[in-house]
């Protein structure tokens, strides 16, 4: 099948193809476990996320504007699935992976720190940090992607920042 854009992926789907949802979903999967990941900060539980965002998503495609991004708005749907689950899950059983498993990447104890830091954010925070320098989004596409206004954004990191300075014992300069 010949290089087709998002939108004619989509409008394929909408016609019945069942091959132009295999490659749509398999094209924007990775990003959306990704933005998964950065909110749960474990695997299996991205795993879990991401694969329901793309049900959910097959489910919904009626409502996705073709003028939009596919990936932007699967990237929210798995943002808002992994955000549904941290709320449903006690605080202790969210941890990520490199705080409950032994990790085979660790360089330095300060990275170990700060990922405990993280982890320790109220969820609001904990979310804007991850989606902000893990995902690389800019706050105008974290408050899309939250559905808040980007000045929320803005508080939420700065705050969560000020919070992992104290934590971390570094000063300002």
């Amino acid at each position: 099948m010949p290089h087709r854009s998002d939108r004619e992926l989509v409008d394929a789907i909408r016609a019945g193809s069942g091959d132009a949802a295999d490659v749509l979903f398999a094209r924007h999967f990775r990003g959306a476990w990704r933005a998964a990941y950065a909110v749960l900060g474990r695997r299996d539980a991205a795993d879990d996320a991401a694969q329901q965002a793309v049900e959910r998503a097959i489910r919904a495609l009626d409502t996705f504007r073709t003028d939009g991004s596919f990936g932007a708005w699967i990237r929210r749907i798995a943002i808002n699935q992994a955000i549904d689950m941290v709320r449903r899950v006690p605080r202790e059983d969210a941890l990520p992976d490199t705080l409950t498993s032994p990790d085979l990447y660790r360089e330095v104890d300060e990275r170990d720190a700060l990922v405990e830091a993280v982890a320790r954010l109220d969820d609001d925070r904990r979310v804007a940090v991850s989606l902000r320098y893990w995902l690389d989004m800019t706050p105008s596409e974290i408050a899309e992607a939250l559905d808040v206004p980007e000045g929320t954004v803005s508080s939420r990191l700065s705050r969560a920042l000020a919070e992992l300075r104290d934590h971390m014992g570094v000063t300002e300069r």
